[in-house]
């Protein structure tokens, strides 16, 4: 097994321990970020290691908000609804009124302005 390999191999093992978080990974094992997406990019192997890492740590997050959903925390809740209620109504919508709290009218005009650079 090459150098790169190698450092590839411990990533891998850096991200698992720190539920996937890159800048983590790349600081223990010495490797710089730029290096680690240049491999993600370049490697299919590697970067699908990496994206079941990623996998594995929603998961888990996922796990600890429903822990918290189900001891009753309400921000959690709220959360959930927002995320996943969507279609069920809970949205945070703004509306733009005039003083009155009445519908304002309003008109957006999209200028197109090509400045000549010679």
């Amino acid at each position: 097994m090459n150098k790169t390999e190698q450092h590839k191999k411990a990533i891998i093992e850096a991200l698992e321990k720190s539920l996937g978080v890159v800048t983590t990974a790349c600081k223990k094992v010495g490797v710089g970020r730029t290096t680690f997406y240049g491999w993600l990019k370049d490697d299919p192997e590697f970067a699908q290691q990496v994206n079941d890492i990623q996998e594995i740590a929603l998961d888990f997050v996922e796990s600890k908000l429903f822990e918290n959903i189900k001891e009753g925390k309400t921000a959690e809740m709220i959360f959930y609804l927002k995320s996943k209620g969507k279609k069920r109504g809970y949205v945070e919508r703004q509306e733009i009124t005039g003083a009155d709290g009445m519908p304002t009218d309003f008109k957006i005009e999209i200028i197109d302005k090509i400045k000549d650079t010679d």
